[in-house]
């Protein structure tokens, strides 16, 4: 590896971008021996100059790697993992095996559906998840009861207490005479965030579903079905 007129990269960080994984998936595969930069087992912490050939288990790393872009509606019941949970399905079962290797950006749980991103593009992955881009997210939620003017209040103006810290949403009645159904906005990814605020305060999301994820809508995509996103 001659740096000599080039300047060093991170072969964890490449890979994560090219493969579409996280930093510790591409710690792993370095740790395990499955990568090489000009015929040379790799080690971790290494790093690389551009020209270098880099090759993951024996197989060329495309240094010009086409990036794909779904958009998908998750039906309730699945789970966003390659791997089944139990008697769980997963949502790879609803789509074709050539996008297999694409991952969720934004999970959703077992009980919740609508919009979710799939991709192997690691960059594009962290800038719509990572808190500091607050990427605004929105959902149709139904409470199994009547939400009260003052607990609607306390949520938009205060927020509520959780024990990972204080949730703060934005509530909009979805019609002026139903208080079960809210339209609800946040910019946070907590772990079921919107359940556990409601949840702090008596209630019980009867239905979650999430239709805009940052620029991107679901639409028209029905359940189980995706669409080529165009992030350009």
């Amino acid at each position: 590896m001659d740096s000599t007129n080039q300047p060093l990269e991170r072969l964890n960080k490449h890979l994560a971008l090219q493969l579409g994984v996280s930093r510790r998936e591409a710690d792993n595969l370095i740790g395990e021996g499955n990568v090489t930069i000009n015929g040379v087992t790799a080690t971790l912490g290494a790093r690389f100059t551009t020209g270098d050939a880099i090759s993951v288990k024996g197989k060329p790393l495309d240094a010009n790697t086409a990036y794909q872009y779904l958009a998908f509606n998750k039906p309730v019941g699945y789970v966003c993992s390659r791997k089944q949970q139990g008697d769980n399905p997963t949502i790879y079962e609803l789509i074709p095996p050539e996008y297999h290797h694409l991952k969720p950006v934004g999970r959703l749980d077992r009980d919740s559906s609508g919009i979710i991103l799939l991709t192997n593009d690691g960059n594009f992955a962290f800038n719509m998840t990572h808190p500091k881009f607050a990427k605004t997210k929105i959902y149709n939620v139904r409470l199994e009861h009547e939400l009260s003017p003052l607990h609607q209040q306390m949520i938009n103006d205060h927020g509520i207490a959780l024990e990972d810290g204080n949730s703060v949403l934005q509530l909009e009645r979805m019609n002026e005479t139903d208080r079960k159904s809210w339209i609800v906005t946040m910019r946070e990814g907590r772990n079921r965030q919107i359940r556990r605020t409601f949840g702090a305060l008596g209630y019980t999301v009867a239905k979650l579903h999430r239709t805009n994820f940052g620029n991107y809508a679901l639409g028209d995509i029905k359940p189980g079905e995706f669409s080529i996103v165009d992030v350009s």
